[in-house]
């Protein structure tokens, strides 16, 4: 039976409107202060300083500016904002609707992952209601001259969407293709004006540090992991779910947590993440030691972790948009390899280049998803070196 517990932060009680009624009494400048000052970091997986992305897009010259969710949720294993979405979308939209204040916006867009577009109309009602409570539209709670409104985008599945600057081409109706940068999306965006890009669970948090302030949110986590973190756990154990944890919390405390037994693996950050194996699991979720996006993976002893770098490997080749070489072709390179490796026919030399070809694609593919490819690959091969062997030659 899967689980939800109950939190400090994101899952605890909060009263509609009461944190965008207390920022509309503020200074915009004292808005990204506070954000500033509680360390908030992105929750989608990239973990870069909110409070930064938005001061940027704040003091960027442009009369237009765009406030956008990403609710693309695709990294396997990850379904945490799944259930925000269920439970408390109004929070999503409040924080939203803070941050275009904040940086000057006047339109949102929540970009939401097809898969969730059954999902639809009850956003749209809840949207509605906003408005007609006069927390979205035209001088929202009366305050003279703040006009924002959201809109729904659908995705179509593609996992490469989840990176912003895809997510924002295909918004434009382009095919969604990571962009060069610079420029960066808080300068040039959607439609080339000034867009801030946040994760669903980024936007939660956002009510809940101006109710109660940037010194209450820090008084969670480490001192460079500010808060909590939503994990999405599956896999080999009793209880899995929606976890929310402090940030500082060892991959041992959750395994228990979840009643997980006879564990030889867990996938941190999903297919994207690394595999820690069990002289691992002191280490902890935190952006200054194990970050992740999200997806927690319990693997048991009956499993072979070369099956699961096969699995995280194909699905990255049908997931690569196709737009840079070494992505696009490092990623077959690296599915033979494992096939050379996994028959007994992978000679140490060969073995040699395919680490090289790694440390090629992170340094040299245009965005995250060549960029982290390599990750479950390498770090399946170095702990379970009990499941091959190399030949000399």
């Amino acid at each position: 039976m899967a689980e939800q517990y109950s939190g400090p932060v994101v899952f605890s009680d909060l009263e509609p409107y009461d944190a965008l009624k207390k920022v509309l009494t503020k200074k915009k400048i004292d808005v990204l202060s506070e954000i500033r000052a509680s360390n908030l970091r992105g929750r989608g997986g990239a973990g870069f300083p909110t409070g930064i992305k938005w001061n940027l897009a704040a003091t960027a010259k442009d009369d237009k500016k765009y406030v956008v969710c990403n609710a693309d949720e695709g990294e396997p294993g990850t379904f945490k904002d799944r259930v925000l979405l269920l439970e408390m979308p109004e929070r999503l939209f409040e924080g939203m609707v803070i941050a275009a204040y904040a940086i000057g916006a006047d339109e949102g867009f929540v970009y939401l992952r097809g898969e969730y577009h059954s999902f639809f109309p009850e956003l749209e009602k809840i949207l509605q209601k906003m408005r007609d409570d006069k927390a979205l539209g035209a001088n929202i709670f009366g305050k003279d001259g703040f006009h924002f409104d959201i809109q729904i985008r659908m995705g179509a599945g593609a996992y490469v969407c989840g990176e912003e600057t895809a997510l924002i081409e295909s918004m434009e109706g382009q095919r969604g293709e990571p962009r060069n940068r610079p420029p960066f999306p808080v300068n040039t965006g959607y439609n080339g004006c000034p867009t801030i890009v946040n994760n669903i669970e980024t936007f939660v948090n956002v009510p809940q540090i101006m109710a109660r302030g940037a010194d209450w949110f820090k008084g969670f986590g480490t001192e460079k992991s500010a808060g909590t973190k939503l994990l999405s756990v599956s896999g080999d154990c009793e209880r899995p779910g929606v976890y929310e944890v402090e940030y500082g919390i060892s991959i041992q405390d959750v395994l228990n947590l979840v009643g997980a037994k006879d564990v030889q693996a867990v996938q941190v950050g999903g297919a994207s993440g690394i595999c820690l194996a069990p002289k691992d699991f002191g280490r902890v979720i935190a952006f200054e030691d194990v970050p992740t996006g999200g997806s927690f993976m319990v693997f048991n002893s009956s499993r072979r972790m070369l099956d699961a770098a096969e699995n995280f490997l194909e699905f990255f080749k049908e997931e690569s948009c196709g737009q840079c070489t070494p992505c696009r072709e490092g990623i077959p390179v690296l599915i033979e390899g494992l096939k050379q490796i996994r028959s007994g026919m992978c000679g140490t030399e060969y073995f040699e280049d395919l680490e090289s070809l790694c440390e090629t694609m992170r340094l040299a593919s245009k965005c995250g998803l060549g960029q982290s490819v390599p990750n479950a690959f390498l770090s399946i091969l170095d702990n379970f070196q009990n499941e091959y062997e190399l030949v000399s030659k």
